[in-house]
């Protein structure tokens, strides 16, 4: 329980932390897990294999589609098909190949069953890194959607893998036949929770009601899929993503803003506990490799080679290739515009939590009672890759980028944005004319109501008007924020009054909260 305490401490302390040096927190936690792991006094994690992905993953991948959203994934489906799709598959492939070859005793499906277990890049690595390097939106949204959807594909051939290796069968037939009935049910239990929760949300209504729902749903997602034989990551993304995409109230203030801290203070929590534990298992991994280390290491030395080697050969004509039909074809979708951009990605290729899991799931014996072969090599081999790309790739990502002097189009997000206030402010005057159509305002009231309007946009981005109306506009937001500055005092003032009476005699705990939270929902007005 202390250990627990300590890595959500490390979660938290990572953040601000990994900003001011300059590194990612997940890399951070990872080290300060490897440190704990070499602790005499730390005691050894101990937790089921079968409790890490249904446990952890859920709730990961729900965050992070909170970033993104449907049309973005329909848009770039060519770039992520490549990459969480096809690149899984070579992966798989070519690390099999390599690891049936250098590990004595190893069959053919076990070695599969590695290449597949580390052929994904973890969905939370990448984002967790990308998103914090300030690169351009293309490339977060596609390592975002590789992230997200390379765990279906890998997750189901290390199954069929793993059910050849223990039953001494195999078929192609049935191994496609379940790809294609796992991505079926997955989709079909997504959308059909997705449409009961967003009824929910309207049905509760209170803030704190709608987020301790969306907590259960990841969940319920991930176990329902897997109970039907479909796949839990695909069912917890479908559900994520209709939900984003299918967002009941654009009124309900309250419940976004809780929604979303809500599940930024999760995405830090279980994202930091999850990289300390892949520190914190190197104590058994290393246990195993007693006497025979440096042979081990050569195999996962090769292994890693393997991974990253194949990530760039692919990456390099796969990003010319979608270039190349985005220029002829002019397809709507985010792909890498340079070289640079492709070493970028190629580099951001991180193993993370899910590999882990996989690992650890080895069975340790066949359905024959007779030992796994070369499990103990295999979760090796795969700590090695996954140790490696996560502390050699995330340490060095920032410089990398900073080398190459890959970063987001400032010029293009700012026309955006100004866009975007445009149409704002537009809205709220077309608004306005209605209402003037029903009521007879007063005429300051109307001329004041005309300037909220204008400020509306204005307030967003600065360049929709011009030198003389901005000079206004910030006449008018000095004396905004000095009006404001004073509110805020007297309502402190305020809520320190009702604070104070909380402890008196005779005090109801209950009205006292009651007034405070309408302050306080003043305040943030």
């Amino acid at each position: 329980m202390a250990l627990l305490f300590l890595l959500l401490l490390g979660a938290v302390l990572t953040v601000p932390l990994g900003s001011r040096l300059g590194l990612p927190a997940p890399v951070l936690m990872t080290l300060i897990g490897v440190v704990l792991a070499f602790l005499p006094f730390v005691p050894n994690v101990d937790i089921p294999p079968e409790f890490i992905l249904p446990l952890v993953l859920p709730p990961l991948l729900y965050a992070s589609v909170q970033r993104t959203s449907w049309r973005q994934f329909a848009a770039n489906r060519r770039p992520i098909f490549l990459l969480a799709v096809a690149l899984v598959f070579v992966t798989t492939a070519a690390v099999g190949a390599v690891a049936n070859a250098l590990v004595p005793g190893i069959p053919l499906a076990a070695a599969l069953a590695l290449g597949a277990l580390v052929a994904p890049p973890d969905p939370v690595a990448a984002t967790a890194v990308a998103g914090s390097l300030g690169l351009p939106r293309r490339l977060v949204s596609i390592l975002e959607g590789e992230g997200l959807f390379n765990d279906v594909t890998a997750i189901v051939l290390y199954h069929v893998a793993i059910t050849a290796v223990v039953s001494g069968h195999f078929s192609w037939t049935l191994a496609l036949g379940e790809l294609v009935l796992s991505a079926v049910v997955a989709v079909v239990v997504g959308i059909a929770l997705g449409w009961v929760t967003n009824r929910l949300i309207v049905i509760l209504g209170d803030p704190t009601l709608q987020t301790g729902l969306t907590l259960l749903v990841p969940f319920v997602s991930y176990v329902v899929a897997e109970e039907l034989h479909g796949s839990g990551v695909l069912g917890v993304l479908v559900t994520a993503l209709f939900l984003a995409e299918h967002a009941s109230d654009a009124d309900d203030v309250m419940g976004r803003l809780a929604g979303q801290t809500f599940w930024e203070v999760v995405d830090t929590l279980v994202t930091g506990i999850a990289f300390g534990l892949i520190g914190l298992e190197l104590v058994h991994v290393f246990g195993v490799a007693e006497g025979r280390g440096w042979r081990m290491i050569g195999w996962g030395a090769a292994v890693v080679a393997v991974v990253v080697g194949v990530r760039l050969i692919w990456l390099l004509p796969a990003s010319w290739l979608a270039k190349k039909l985005h220029t002829l074809r002019d397809y709507a979708e985010e792909i890498p515009m340079s070289w640079r951009e492709s070493v970028v990605m190629w580099w951001a290729g991180m193993r993370g939590v899910a590999s882990v899991a996989l690992a650890l799931a080895i069975p340790l014996k066949k359905n024959d009672g007779s030992p796994f072969p070369g499990r103990d090599e295999l979760v090796f081999i795969a700590f090695c890759v996954i140790l490696t790309t996560l502390v050699l790739q995330g340490l060095t990502l920032p410089w990398l980028v900073r080398r190459l002097g890959v970063k987001a189009d400032a010029e293009a997000e700012r026309v955006y944005e100004r866009d975007l206030a445009i149409r704002a402010a537009k809205a709220a005057r077309l608004r306005l004319k209605e209402v003037e159509e029903v009521e007879e305002l007063p005429e300051d009231l109307a001329e004041r109501l005309q300037r909220a309007a204008f400020d509306i946009g204005a307030r967003i981005s600065a360049d929709m008007v011009d030198d003389e109306r901005r000079a206004a506009f910030t006449q008018r937001v000095q004396r905004a924020h000095t009006l404001q500055r004073i509110q805020r005092e007297m309502l402190s003032a305020a809520r320190h009054e009702v604070l104070a009476a909380r402890s008196e005699p005779g005090a109801d705990p209950e009205v006292v909260d009651r007034v405070l939270r309408h302050l306080d929902v003043r305040s943030m007005r």
